[in-house]
């Protein structure tokens, strides 16, 4: 008897997968979604080592090598309208463009989810005062909700930074609080209350689990967004402050140099668009790899 189960089991083509391993193989077989990966990696990894592989100081200027061409000796992308090198700078700025791209989002994906798990799951006045108060935010598009605030605030760094925080809260927390709402009334969260769990308990283990894929599918989203808003707001003068690198502050320093310079000055813009355009394709194999019904 022993035996014949052991060569059934043996025989049987079929496997258990664990989720993750479900995740490896849809990953494996979307190689748009690999490929955008692999650049990513390629910017993260650029700017994460900056300071060994820049071939240049970001900030040196020279009157005497203003605008020149990409190609030239020593400056393989060219250099801008104070004669500094473009290959440096855009390393060197993909650090402040992909920190002002990240922060917000997580920043506001601890916060609104917190809020809008917590409006789903009590319901009743919490939930009207919660996304009422939401609603108050949300109903001002993106970037000119960002630019109030961050033009309100002053600019700077830090405060690009909470502009973009304040815009991402919103959309975040009404997210959780629409997917919490389906997770509440499923027969293992109710299954739990019967039983006289604690809410605290309900929430860590039964419904933060099942509503962390879509807001964390819905929050990665959001990255690409934040890296064009972010940028608007340097090249608006509302974010980083000059001379450090970030790729909308170049475009804004550059499109003076347009018609005379014109490949040295779309390079920065350029760099925005790949970027914001990889992390929408990883959000959608995201979302596919998440999808494990399909």
């Amino acid at each position: 008897m022993i035996h014949d189960q052991k060569t059934l089991a043996a025989a049987s083509p079929i496997r258990s997968r664990g989720f993750l391993a479900d995740m490896g193989r849809r990953f494996a077989h979307d190689p748009i979604t690999l490929g955008a990966g692999g650049v990513l990696l390629v910017v993260a990894l650029a700017a994460l080592l900056a300071p060994w592989i820049a071939p240049a100081d970001p900030n040196a200027t020279s009157i005497v090598n203003r605008l020149r061409p990409p190609g030239t000796p020593g400056h393989p992308l060219g250099t801008d309208e104070l004669g500094r090198d473009l290959l440096s700078r855009v390393i060197w700025g993909g650090r402040l463009t992909l920190f002002m791209g990240f922060t917000p989002v997580v920043v506001a994906t601890l916060i609104g989810g917190f809020l809008g798990i917590l409006a789903g799951y009590a319901g009743g006045w919490v939930n009207s005062a919660i996304m009422r108060g939401m609603d108050v935010f949300y109903a001002f598009p993106s970037v000119l909700l960002a630019v109030a605030i961050s033009g309100a605030l002053g600019g700077g760094l830090v405060n690009g930074l909470l502009a973009l925080t304040l815009v991402f809260i919103p959309p975040i927390a009404r997210v959780a609080e629409s997917v919490t709402l389906q997770v509440r009334t499923q027969p293992y969260v109710e299954a739990a209350v019967a039983t006289g769990a604690s809410a605290t308990r309900i929430v860590v283990g039964h419904v933060l689990k099942n509503v962390a894929g879509p807001i964390l599918v819905y929050a990665s989203s959001l990255i690409s967004i934040s890296i064009v808003i972010a940028s608007g707001l340097s090249f608006l003068g509302l974010g980083v402050s000059p001379p450090d690198a970030e790729w909308g502050l170049m475009l804004s320093s550059l499109r003076q140099s347009v018609y005379v310079a014109p490949v040295n000055a779309v390079i920065p813009g350029a760099m925005i668009f790949l970027t914001s355009l990889c992390f929408n394709t990883m959000t959608d194999g995201l979302r596919h790899a998440l999808n494990v019904k399909e």
